[in-house]
């Protein structure tokens, strides 16, 4: 498509889609418009592929996800139809700033972290091998929430991402299932019967996923949440308004917020009733396009393969038997076999509040045909297993990670560590009965956006190196090892680097009010603010290395930049303590004269995908510090290493992969090992006797307890202290000492630009590895008994 081709698609999506002409139209108008005619050009192979998907009767893979974290996708969709200069020259055609209508698009608030930007990445992969895919989810309105800070404190508002048009779905009014809720089982002829006692209308929302150079487009399916009466008009004329809306706003509730606060009985039930609503559209959705094409039901496991990722939609486990067993008639133990041949597992935690459980009682409450169905899925695990010691079902729970298991054809973890633990940990005794089940599928990331899109500067200077091609052949980076001991290579590279931080340095003074100098180190800890990830470690190395400078300002002091960046759930207290105490922190540090420029902390609010995409490219410094053996893998780590940014890290999820990978020569390892620490907790005082050893850490503490960062509330910091001295089951105290001393190995290395450049430079030549084609490349051959699809001729069919 060319610059003129181009400019006028969105001259005819501008007067035609949007009905403005170009003296009038604003940033958010030409946006769109550009939006509209790049979105053109992705129907055609979504068609295509759709078609030869139909004509071959070619398994499909099924991807259940409660968060799909896909940030902007005007540019994802640019770069992958190979439009970037295209779309640039049009735009300066037509008098427009290019970066300005790129950035004006909202990030779709569909997820919150790792696990939705992994299912993202994911879908893309899928799209780029040409193997035919949805993804399921839910269209929030609101996604988690928009974070702000005041005084320092996490402010949480509604995202309003969906208050203006959103360019890349398609509303399928005709795919819309009646989900039930409540009511009774009833009995009748032998077979179960159930007769909700409510119900809401799951309507579909399909955006295409382009995969690289057009190739092939798969389809992500989203549930927004209608209610089945829209209004009640009897109500409404007797002068109840309120009441007479009341339907679609219950309805709405289900689709507004991801993860609402479960620590209410209300916000419990909402959640699962979320989890319920998105996999029963999805399984209806799926056996819907199943029988249109096939008549045996048996042979379900031959054509399609389900994946869960993580326990949010184990309830589809269930709801597919409950489908087969009672609807399509089959024997019992006849359907939860085929279930299991169908559904597959991805476990992301080890941490026991994140594997859920729903209380029996709200279980038979609100979906009362499942509660009885997961005894029966119990009962028959036992008898076909011998393992009668065993349950799902634990002092009144259900335990979604046991059910899933039990359900599942495989299961996987996500680093090569998290699922050796697994096995000796919360599914030991299930691995024992079932010893085949558990495989590996180490995380990856694409390269497209987390290299080719996000820093243009470095991968301009690889496909100057080697050529093209590694843009989905990733391991093609390891040709440019050889060129890391070139020293016009490495200058060069560290132009890339300074140019990234620069760009990110004006964006926190404009965004921020804070200078930073973009000679200094770029330290970066982004992610979910949690006690196992442990930003609280990060941040008491600040106040030590803030409390040392100050008592010794002649020094030859690194300067640093400590950057961070995520949100704390909104019930989770400890971690909203944490990032009000980053953000007092930050208030002291930067207003110091005494430290000046040596030390800054930037905690810019809400991040996001858009957020990374700036942070990633400037970082000289990754911070992968959690608890070893908590950490399942991290997808962080490898972008930041794929973007030339060394990590300071434990032997954790995918860390210990990436370590090997690079060479320990080029990662800056610290701390106790799952191992040590699973000992360390057995301790006593472990915590006394670490603070006691370490006069650094004794002196950050001790700052908090006398509220040097809290001045006119000084015990604002007492709980955090006394978690540290007497509750540190994350062992940031154990772990505190080497940490510290590992950050001044971290200065003198970073003193030697030279030595440091190229550090980072094998960090990008060896991470091709942790490209997410080559994961899905895994789960296909490994799960999904899935093989890649050649686009062909053949009718028109609308994507379903």
């Amino acid at each position: 498509m060319t610059r003129d081709e181009l400019k006028a698609e969105m001259l005819r999506h501008l007067q035609y889609s949007f009905g403005k002409d170009p003296a009038h139209a604003q940033v958010r108008d030409w946006r769109m418009a550009l939006s509209m005619a790049v979105r053109d050009r992705i129907v055609e192979p979504w068609f295509a592929a759709t078609r030869a998907t139909y004509s071959g009767q070619h398994k499909r893979v099924y991807y259940l996800s409660l968060e799909f974290l896909i940030g902007r996708l005007l540019e994802d969709a640019i770069v992958n139809l190979g439009l970037g200069q295209a779309a640039r020259e049009a735009c300066a055609a037509l008098d427009l700033d290019f970066e300005a209508v790129m950035t004006d698009e909202p990030d779709a608030a569909l997820g919150n972290g790792g696990l939705g930007r992994l299912a993202a990445c994911f879908l893309d992969s899928l799209s780029t091998l040409s193997i035919p895919a949805h993804g399921y989810g839910i269209r929030y309105e609101h996604g988690l929430f928009k974070q702000s800070f005041h005084e320092g404190r996490q402010v949480e508002q509604a995202e309003d991402w969906l208050n203006q048009p959103h360019a890349w779905e398609f509303e399928r009014a005709e795919s819309s299932y009646e989900i039930g809720f409540w009511g009774e089982v009833e009995e009748k002829d032998g077979r179960a019967i159930w007769h909700p006692g409510d119900a809401v209308l799951a309507r579909a929302y399909d955006t295409p996923v382009i995969g690289w150079q057009g190739r092939w487009a798969n389809t992500l399916r989203l549930w927004g949440a209608k209610p089945t009466k829209l209004f009640d008009l009897a109500r409404f004329n007797t002068g109840d308004f309120t009441a007479a809306a009341q339907p679609e706003e219950a309805a709405r509730t289900i689709s507004r917020v991801l993860y609402p606060d479960d620590t209410t009985d209300a916000g419990r039930e909402l959640r699962l009733k979320q989890e319920y609503f998105f996999a029963a559209a999805s399984i209806r959705d799926i056996l819907r396009r199943y029988t249109s094409e096939y008549d045996d039901i048996r042979r379900l496991p031959h054509k399609v393969a389900i994946q869960l990722n993580d326990t949010h939609p184990a309830i589809a486990g269930p709801e597919l038997v409950r489908i087969l067993h009672d609807e399509h008639g089959l024997a019992f133990d006849e359907a939860v076999q085929i279930a299991s041949a169908t559904l597959n597992y991805t476990n992301h935690t080890l941490l026991p509040e994140a594997l859920e459980r729903w209380s029996e009682g709200l279980m038979r409450h609100l979906l009362p045909r499942h509660m009885r169905l997961i005894e029966q899925i119990d009962d028959w695990h036992a008898r076909t297993t011998k393992g009668r010691t065993l349950s799902a079902i634990d002092q009144g729970s259900v335990k979604m990670g046991e059910l899933s298991f039990m359900l599942a054809n495989r299961v996987n973890g996500v680093s090569a560590l998290h699922t050796g633990l697994m096995k000796k940990t919360v599914f030991a005794e299930l691995d024992r009965l079932h010893p085949d089940r558990i495989v590996n599928q180490t995380n990856g990331v694409t390269p497209r956006r987390w290299l080719l899109a996000c820093n243009p500067g470095l991968s301009g200077l690889v496909t100057e190196t080697i050529g093209t091609g590694w843009e989905d052949d990733l391991e093609r980076l390891g040709q440019l090892d050889p060129h890391v001991s070139d020293a016009g290579f490495r200058a060069r590279f560290a132009a890339v680097k300074r140019a990234n931080k620069a760009h990110l340095s004006d964006w926190i003074g404009r965004e921020m009010g804070i200078s930073v100098d973009p000679d200094a180190m770029f330290d970066v800890q982004i992610k979910r603010i949690h006690e196992y990830k442990r930003q609280l470690m990060n941040v008491l190395d600040v106040i030590a290395t803030w409390h040392a400078m100050r008592g010794e300002p002649g020094l030859d002091w690194v300067p640093r930049v400590k950057i961070f960046g995520g949100k704390a759930a909104p019930g989770y207290q400890t971690a909203k303590e944490i990032i009000r105490l980053i953000n007092d922190v930050a208030t002291v540090v930067n207003s110091d004269p005494a430290i000046g420029d040596r030390l800054k902390v930037v905690y810019p609010p809400n991040y996001n995908v858009s957020m990374a995409e700036r942070l990633i490219p400037a970082a000289d410094l990754s911070e992968q510090i959690s608890t070893a053996g908590k950490e399942a893998s991290g997808t962080g780590n490898m972008k930041f290493a794929l973007n030339g940014a060394p990590t300071i890290g434990t032997l954790d999820g995918a860390n210990v992969e990436i370590r090997e990978r690079v060479g320990a020569g080029n990662f800056f390892l610290f701390g106790l090992t799952a191992e040590e620490a699973m000992a360390r907790r057995e301790v006593p005082d472990h915590a006394g006797r670490a603070i006691a050893a370490s006069p650094e850490l004794a002196q950050a503490i001790a700052h908090l307890e006398r509220g040097t960062f809290s001045p006119g509330e000084p015990d604002r910091y007492r709980h955090l202290a006394q978690i540290l001295r007497h509750h540190d089951y994350f062992l940031v105290c154990s772990d505190f000492a080497a940490y510290h001393a590992k950050q001044r190995a971290v200065d003198a290395v970073f003193r030697d630009r030279d030595a440091w450049v190229a550090m980072a430079a094998r960090n990008t030549a060896r991470s091709g590895w942790f490209s997410s084609d080559r994961t899905i490349r895994s789960y296909a051959a490994e799960i999904w008994d899935v093989t890649p699809v050649e686009v062909g001729p053949g009718a028109c069919v609308l994507a379903s």
